[in-house]
């Protein structure tokens, strides 16, 4: 049985990660791939020490940072996701640990720490699912050029549509930008360095109604919420920025989740509501969902949960 179990390879479980190693915690690392919904990011520039990285990189910097430490401390289980997180009979009356079931296997721990995430919401209206890899894309970084001097579409007002933004403005004929809401959810620096391009144009409180096109994308019909007023707009690629739905399924029925199905925390320690469980960053009820959060708040759970082990005369 490993003292920690740590599940999900972004910054939260990688500092996790880091920090377990240092501690002398016999760890099982659980996580399909490395580097979270970063992997999906141009151009990075609010890692703290970093003025300006790709999420690629940073998948790779984070990939080595955590393998100088494990050495025979972590075991590093990757291509594998978890599907089930239970709870062991406890033993002499304490808590017997909890038992991780995954697409390859099953392991045993005292102790998990849930940082798996979430995955990116899809759009829902028509046309959406029909053109879904046929102009309809979920990853600038991915996709971006395919659309090199063609009309695009971003749905987002966030930090993450305007960066979006950003990054198809390098190429693309135009980008028009709608947001649900105003753009206050975004960075001001950026939306005002994105809005001064000449090819941007930003549509606020309108929504999709509708994509149209043949074999591939050729424009999408928009509704402003305020007139009521619709358009029809030529796009060739539609971006979608419209949130995460968190990675929380596995640990249904085992700790308290909120109506957004993520996991309700302790601010102060990260602990859930089961003894032994903690959980860290994007699948969390975290107010803020950044990077430098989700790594802060696994290394806060770390400590906590060094103290619990011991506390309990498990290591």
């Amino acid at each position: 049985m490993y003292d920690l179990a740590i599940i999900g390879g972004g910054p939260a479980g990688i500092a996790a990660g880091v920090y377990a190693a240092r501690k002398r915690l016999k760890t099982i690392f659980i996580a399909e791939t490395i580097g979270g919904q970063s992997m999906d990011s141009f151009g990075i520039e609010n890692w703290i020490g970093t003025q300006k990285i790709s999420g690629l990189d940073l998948a790779k910097s984070f990939e080595a940072h955590l393998r100088a430490y494990a050495a025979d401390i972590v075991d590093i289980k990757l291509g594998e996701r978890a599907t089930k997180v239970e709870n062991l009979p406890a033993q002499a009356g304490t808590s017997g640990g909890f038992s991780i079931t995954t697409s390859k296997g099953s392991y045993e721990a005292k102790a998990a720490l849930v940082a798996t995430g979430g995955v990116r919401r899809r759009l829902e209206v028509p046309g959406a699912k029909e053109f879904e890899n046929k102009g309809v894309t979920y990853c600038a970084s991915c996709d971006g050029p395919l659309f090199s001097g063609q009309d695009t579409v971003v749905v987002g007002g966030g930090n993450a549509g305007f960066e979006t933004a950003a990054q198809l403005l390098a190429y693309a004929k135009s980008v028009t930008l709608m947001s649900r809401s105003d753009f206050s959810r975004a960075d001001a620096k950026t939306v005002g360095a994105v809005s001064a391009h000449p090819n941007f144009k930003g549509l606020q409180f309108t929504m999709p109604t509708e994509i149209k096109g043949d074999v591939f994308v050729s424009s999408m019909v928009v509704k402003n919420s305020k007139t009521g007023e619709t358009v029809e707009l030529p796009a060739a690629g539609v971006f979608v920025e419209t949130g995460m739905v968190p990675s929380t399924d596995y640990v249904k029925g085992l700790v308290e989740l909120d109506e957004f199905n993520r996991i309700k925390i302790n601010p102060k320690n990260q602990r859930t509501s089961v003894d032994g469980v903690w959980a860290a960053g994007d699948c969390t009820d975290e107010l803020y969902h950044q990077n430098n959060i989700a790594a802060g708040d696994a290394v806060k759970a770390l400590e906590d949960i060094y103290f619990w082990l011991k506390a309990n005369s498990k290591i």
